[in-house]
């Protein structure tokens, strides 16, 4: 047997044995870049969840609609989410989120404040608890949150970034 593969090896012609390298390799790199890997979007701080199905599938939703601008609907949703799972900061930075795009920013910002309980270090609740700030006139609490995640993730992540980019626009519309 042996014998028989290392002759049908010998047997394949260089450039074709290159080709299938190459699409062995091809097929690899998809597999990995489908692969489900950790992803940091602004709704996620690292906090891990131990939501039952249900929760899982209204979180889905809630994003989902989110997506979409779908702000009430979000919101029911990613209620339902915190009814079950009260620590999952991911949600509650989602409905303090979807509050502020709905102009409900006292409730905005006690979701926001419970995610940052939850999880300190949340990035996408200081991004937009500091875009709220602004939304509400305060810019010096917006860079208190722009302080923070230099200090969680450096100048460079995209929260950082995008806070930053935030609060120099506020600074020039005021000038």
């Amino acid at each position: 047997m042996y014998n028989s593969t290392v002759s049908a090896f010998r047997t394949v012609s260089q450039p074709r044995l290159l080709a299938l390298s190459a699409l062995s390799a091809f097929t690899f790199a998809c597999a990995f870049a489908l692969s489900p890997l950790p992803t940091h979007a602004a709704d996620t701080g690292g906090s891990s969840s131990t939501a039952a199905p249900a929760a899982d599938a209204d979180m889905a939703a809630g994003r989902k609609a989110v997506q979409d601008k779908r702000w009430a609907e979000a919101v029911t949703h990613l209620r339902k989410v915190v009814e079950r799972d009260p620590n999952n900061a991911d949600a509650h930075n989602l409905l303090g989120y979807s509050y502020r795009w709905q102009n409900r920013m006292d409730e905005s910002f006690a979701h926001y404040g419970k995610a940052l309980a939850i999880d300190p270090q949340h990035r996408g609740a200081h991004e937009y608890v500091g875009v709220a700030y602004l939304k509400v006139g305060n810019p010096a609490k917006a860079e208190e949150h722009l302080a923070k995640l230099q200090q969680i993730c450096g100048s460079n992540c995209e929260e950082t970034r995008s806070l930053a980019a935030k609060v120099a626009e506020y600074q020039a519309a005021k000038r």
